[in-house]
């Protein structure tokens, strides 16, 4: 039997029920999946407050449920697009294909010949980190956007004191 193992990469920040979506639908095409945390080494930003730890936790809890073997795996940012591919591929088991909607991953793993596929967007507009995160920086209700064990971790992590914090709002 030949194993088929995708990647997908994301900065999950949060992990929303957009990717539970997502990840559901690559489940039924690949017998293992990779899942890169983009911008590993960021947290504690507006746009990237939760660290690459607080994400694999996030994404193993979200997914516990689901009928695929996964890796969640920190990837830290390159400032160099060309080798971008090659840093990845070193830091990950072996794929053969790539889930992704992003325009500059498509195009740096096509120029490699790694097949590419786009997957369905969810709800965009409304599972979407940006407004998560708006959200609760706002006060807003934005549980209902997450998996439950998401919403755990955050509240385990105190995470929207801390968005609210580094946002200068709190």
């Amino acid at each position: 039997m030949n194993m088929k193992r995708a990647f997908y990469i994301g900065r999950f920040q949060p992990f929303h029920l957009g990717h539970h979506s997502v990840i559901t639908s690559i489940a039924e095409e690949v017998d293992e999946l990779i899942i890169g945390i983009g911008s590993a080494q960021t947290s504690h930003e507006v746009n990237n407050p939760f660290t690459a730890g607080e994400r694999v936790m996030m994404i193993r809890h979200a997914l516990e449920d689901i009928d695929v073997h996964f890796y969640a795996l920190p990837i830290d940012d390159t400032l160099q697009n060309p080798i971008w591919v090659s840093y990845v591929t070193s830091r990950t088991p072996p794929f053969d294909t790539v889930y992704t909607n992003n325009p500059l991953v498509i195009e740096l793993f096509e120029e490699t010949g790694v097949t590419v596929k786009q997957p369905p967007m969810y709800h965009r507009n409304e599972y979407s980190g940006t407004e998560i995160r708006r959200r609760m920086l706002e006060g807003e209700e934005w549980k209902h956007l997450v998996p439950d064990a998401v919403a755990d971790v955050i509240e385990e992590i105190n995470g929207v004191r801390r968005l609210r914090r580094v946002a200068g709002t709190d």
